[in-house]
């Protein structure tokens, strides 16, 4: 059993909160009961996992991961509560975490909706931006420079594990320009145009782009956009949280598209 937060493994694994370690180690850190499981139950396997006794005995879902990759020869290591709350991000973490490979998941040859997202600082919007594209059943997200990295541990938590399902890259504004060279619509969106999302053609293949709430769309955004749509507000709020924009304009794009 891991007794102290100075042990190797636990110093590695608290490393993988900053950008830097996560590339150079192409790994990341989740925990949590039901992220962890979304992880195996897309199939990916853990490099390192830590668990705490009392979490082993008390649920099942953690004893039932633990003993299948206790057979699989995984290295999974007992740490003791302080050790564990040492590892963990959150206040009450639920006794079991690990590390998982980066997921490198690759778009579909003819993608019917793609997700851009321009500057989007923000973790907790970035994860909820994440896990509402993967409930959209996005295709393919591309993270323009500036935007926060997806494999961020906020980011993580929020997406709830949009990133074991979705391809989400890291891309420059000429790789994400060729990649929707061939899309014919491009769609912005701008809480000053006066094109309504529901007047906008969504017929596939088409592409949204969503700027952060600070400083709205750049202009490389707007140089590959072939048009700008805004979400109608009869209140008098200046804008809607992109989180919330995002899932507007991608569940209209599903109805439009679906029927």
């Amino acid at each position: 059993m891991i007794t102290s937060a100075s042990n190797e493994k636990i110093k590695f694994a608290r490393s993988l909160a900053r950008h830097k370690e996560r590339t150079a180690a192409q790994q990341f850190f989740i925990e949590g009961v039901r992220l962890v499981a979304e992880a195996d139950r897309a199939g990916f396997k853990p490099a390192l996992v830590f668990f705490e006794r009392a979490a082993f005995q008390t649920d099942a879902r953690v004893r039932s991961l633990i003993v299948a990759w206790e057979k699989e020869k995984r290295q999974v290591l007992e740490v003791n509560a302080q050790t564990m709350r040492a590892l963990s991000d959150t206040e009450t973490p639920q006794g079991i975490a690990a590390v998982f490979p980066l997921p490198k998941l690759s778009p579909p040859p003819n993608a019917r909706l793609t997700l851009i997202l321009d500057r989007v600082r923000d973790p907790g919007n970035m994860g909820t931006i994440l896990r509402t594209a993967w409930a959209a059943n996005v295709d393919s997200v591309l993270l323009a420079p500036e935007t926060v990295d997806a494999f961020n541990p906020k980011v993580v938590r929020a997406a709830m594990g949009a990133q074991f399902h979705m391809p989400i890259a890291a891309a420059s504004w000429a790789d994400i320009a060729a990649q929707v060279e061939n899309i014919p619509r491009v769609y912005l969106s701008d809480a000053a145009s006066e094109f309504s999302y529901t007047d906008a053609d969504w017929s596939t293949p088409c592409a949204l782009i969503v700027g952060g709430e600070a400083e709205g769309a750049s202009d490389d955004a707007r140089k590959i956009a072939t048009a700008a749509v805004s979400i109608p507000m009869p209140g008098n709020a200046e804008s809607l949280n992109a989180a919330v924009a995002t899932g507007i304009l991608l569940f209209e794009a599903i109805r439009k598209r679906d029927g």
